[in-house]
């Protein structure tokens, strides 16, 4: 049984906080680029549907352990014409089978994963030969004073976030999964604490 809180606050916060305009504009920069078959790790409440072109993706599959995620992704704008099927799953064991997908989208769900590196290679292990990983993540901070302090923050951070962890670098992560990085980029996210903004973005191939 999960708490009133995860089950009825957390979910509107983490709502809140997803979709600020910060973040949203992050999203523009990753989602658009996806391509054929998608998949995405961690829909959570579906704000990057309206960011896919329909006119480049086949489908999109998203799976999320949240029932109340999955239900307000479920009613989620979305682009025109654009074919969504929402599962129940978590990113360490994907329902689906050895590459099947062309693209798998993966944006600030790294941070709340129970093991960043198991879901990876479930990433690998979905995708085709070369597909594309597109990301953009919440993770460390290069500076050494941030890193204390969201350390620091973490463990009453993870309480009210749903499992979100400050700490956990992104593209060396990512690379140690196996996959190819084919570009990075990164910056502390605008009008943002500097604890929670750190911000690395790009593409990587399977």
């Amino acid at each position: 049984m999960t708490s009133f809180y995860d089950r009825h606050i957390m979910p509107r916060l983490i709502g809140c906080a997803c979709g600020a305009k910060p973040i949203t504009y992050q999203r523009r920069k990753v989602v658009p680029k996806a391509a054929g078959k998608v998949l995405e790790l961690g829909i959570g409440g579906g704000m990057n549907l309206i960011h896919y072109d329909a006119a480049q993706v086949t489908s999109v599959s998203g799976v999320d352990p949240s029932a109340e995620l999955r239900a307000i992704a479920a009613k989620a704008p979305r682009a025109d014409g654009l074919k969504v099927d929402i599962q129940d799953g978590t990113a360490e064991a994907l329902p689906f089978g050895d590459a099947s997908f062309d693209c798998v989208v993966c944006t600030f769900t790294l941070c709340s994963v129970a093991s960043p590196p198991a879901a990876l290679a479930e990433a690998r292990r979905v995708l085709k030969p070369g597909g594309r990983f597109l990301f953009c993540e919440h993770g460390l901070a290069p500076d050494p004073k941030v890193a204390r302090w969201q350390a620091f923050i973490e463990p009453l951070w993870k309480r009210l976030a749903g499992g979100c962890h400050l700490t956990r670098p992104v593209g060396a992560t990512i690379t140690a999964a196996g996959f190819a990085l084919t570009d990075l980029n990164s910056m502390y996210l605008p009008s943002t604490p500097r604890s929670v903004g750190w911000n690395e973005w790009g593409e990587a191939r399977a």
